[in-house]
């Protein structure tokens, strides 16, 4: 889908270090995210895909360069919302008090906000659990709930930093589909960190490969796949062939043989090796 709009986000030539210099994190940091666009972020351990999140989310700054925010430095606010690998529900409240709580401080009218968090519960087919309290709930089902609530302010930009990882496989897949499917009717800007390739391809317009050590930008890909794919699955396609082997390609390339391809390979689970593949 071409965008032609301009970005809501933009990083020119970022760099970021921690303790004080001598941990260099991220180096000439430049890409945009359009209005509308499903951004993946993927990369070997260390390449600063969270660090990037949090600077795009202004809960850190950037040491050079710049990054914009709807043309502004970041900030966080009600335009910008984040989803993690846990869902971080407040315990003491029920799953709608939990998406009540975020519209409440979003400023949204008192008599609406219970309608309007039963109408995202069920969105995620959890209104049934709209009175329960997250203990109460699986791990998946908590994760629909932390969905929902990151939905319930509308905002703009939704930031997700691998928020699928720690679920099972049934689960993962579910809510890739429900992601897909609220994405392509609300149409924010996502920008989603994975280690999973498979899942990057599956879900993106285009994936921002990242170099570790300190983490540079290798290569930028459209995915130009079927839409909306939560209804056409481009998993049996040739093209999503080509991606996911132009991913590993690019991979093996950056990090080589011998130990390091161990360790890459245990980052990225779902992906095997050349070597493995040719067997």
């Amino acid at each position: 889908m071409a965008v032609s709009q301009a970005p809501l986000i933009s990083l020119r030539q970022v760099g970021k270090s921690f303790k004080d210099g001598k941990v260099r994190a991220l180096e000439n940091i430049s890409f945009d995210v359009r209005p509308g666009e499903f951004v993946s972020l993927v990369g070997p351990s260390g390449c600063g895909k969270t660090t990037l999140l949090r600077l795009i989310n202004g809960l850190i700054e950037a040491d050079e360069g710049q990054v914009r925010v709807l043309g502004q430095p970041p900030e966080p606010g009600p335009d910008l919302a984040m989803v993690f690998q846990s869902a971080r529900l407040l315990p003491w409240l029920t799953v709608v008090g939990n998406i009540v709580f975020a519209l409440a401080l979003r400023g949204i009218a008192r008599e609406d906000r219970t309608q309007r968090a039963l109408a995202l519960l069920g969105a995620v087919g959890l209104r049934e659990f709209a009175d329960a309290y997250p203990h109460e709930l699986s791990g998946g089902m908590q994760q629909r709930v932390g969905l929902a609530r990151a939905l319930a302010v509308e905002p703009k930009v939704l930031l997700m930093d691998e928020p699928f990882a720690a679920l099972d496989a049934m689960t993962r897949e579910v809510l890739r589909g429900e992601l897909l499917r609220m994405w392509s009717r609300r149409r924010m800007a996502i920008v989603f960190v994975t280690h999973d390739i498979d899942e990057a391809v599956l879900l993106s317009q285009r994936i921002v490969l990242l170099r570790p050590r300190p983490g540079r930008v290798d290569e930028i890909l459209d995915v130009e796949l079927p839409e909306p794919r939560w209804q056409n699955d481009p998993r049996t396609l040739p093209a999503f062939a080509a991606m996911r082997k132009h991913l590993w390609d690019r991979i093996h390339a950056m990090v080589g043989d011998g130990a390091e391809l161990e360790e890459l390979a245990g980052a990225f689970p779902d992906v095997e090796p050349p070597q493995a593949q040719a067997r």
